[in-house]
């Protein structure tokens, strides 16, 4: 599978070196991340903004090895909403569980979570938890559960200050969702870009999109204001075709894509009246992120490995 062989040639540590250290692989990553530094990513939101299109605002970094820097990240993420709160942005934050020390101990993840869901709240702005590869999701999960329950009602955002995310690769996805929509917890629903085997994830496209496609549709029915997150054509017209079917008023739901993707579609589906907010992620740990970005686009790795070769 191109996805796997992606993911896997960006783990080779050449690989990884050239493109961090060389301009080719910084103007790509260009493309997809907002910039270095707070100050970038608030400038490309008041871009977004002013075309009427939503932010949701990531300081990029996982897997933290140490408390202090746990507890540091914790510290950058209430920077930025203070910064949203501070300027009126129409911005919300995605957080990474194993970035606040999922890794090292649960407890200290959840305890740096709820500082962050304590600004929130104040500032009355919405915090995604972001869901990373398979291995993280049940911790997730019971993160966001027992967060959510303690949060709700202590802002005024629809369905609370905290939501989390799923991906329509995993088999298990539809029965997490339907734990969710039972507990009234905000979800953004993807495809996936994390490498997983078989046996807990669709192999094909076909599967992953039809799997997509049915939970949207059950997110659309039920779910507390459910975040649509795909660029692709076909399952963004299915999830407009069955709202009007079933009377989803458009205020109901939002599409969500990544910075620098289909920028036409995003300025297409505001004119049409419908919410978009854009995936900006910023900060100078990149590479994971757009690693994953190659993968689902393969061709950006393969302009870089022909660049590296010339070189």
């Amino acid at each position: 599978m191109l996805k796997q062989f992606v993911l896997s040639a960006a783990g080779v540590p050449a690989v990884h070196q050239f493109v961090t250290r060389n301009q080719i692989g910084r103007q790509i990553a260009s493309r997809f991340v907002a910039g270095e530094t707070l100050d970038e990513a608030m400038a490309v939101t008041s871009t977004l903004n002013a075309k009427n299109i939503m932010v949701s605002l990531d300081f990029l970094g996982e897997n933290t090895t140490s408390v202090a820097e746990a507890e540091h990240t914790a510290l950058d993420y209430l920077a930025i909403l203070d910064r949203i709160g501070a300027t009126g942005a129409s911005a919300n934050i995605s957080i990474k569980p194993s970035a606040l020390g999922l890794d090292i101990d649960e407890d200290l993840c959840v305890g740096n979570i709820r500082k962050v869901l304590e600004s929130a709240a104040r500032h009355n702005l919405f915090v995604r938890i972001d869901m990373e590869g398979s291995a993280y999701t049940d911790a997730t999960l019971r993160i966001t559960q027992q967060l959510h329950a303690e949060f709700n009602g202590k802002s005024q955002v629809p369905g609370g200050c905290v939501g989390t995310v799923i991906q329509s690769m995993l088999h298990r996805s539809a029965d997490d969702v339907a734990f969710l929509i039972e507990r009234g917890i905000r979800v953004r629903l993807v495809k996936g870009a994390y490498r997983e085997p078989a046996t807990i994830a669709f192999p094909h496209k076909f599967d992953v999109d039809e799997h997509y496609r049915q939970i949207t549709h059950t997110l659309l029915l039920h779910g507390v204001y459910p975040a649509i997150a795909t660029h692709d054509p076909r399952i963004i017209e299915d999830a407009k075709q069955f709202a009007r079917d079933h009377q989803i008023s458009q205020d109901r739901f939002e599409f969500q894509m990544l910075y620098g993707i289909r920028r036409d579609i995003q300025d297409q589906l505001v004119a049409d009246g419908y919410n978009v907010r854009v995936y900006v992620p910023y900060g100078t740990r990149w590479y994971p992120y757009l690693t994953r970005r190659m993968a689902e686009r393969p061709a950006n790795l393969i302009f870089i490995l022909n660049n590296a070769v010339r070189s």
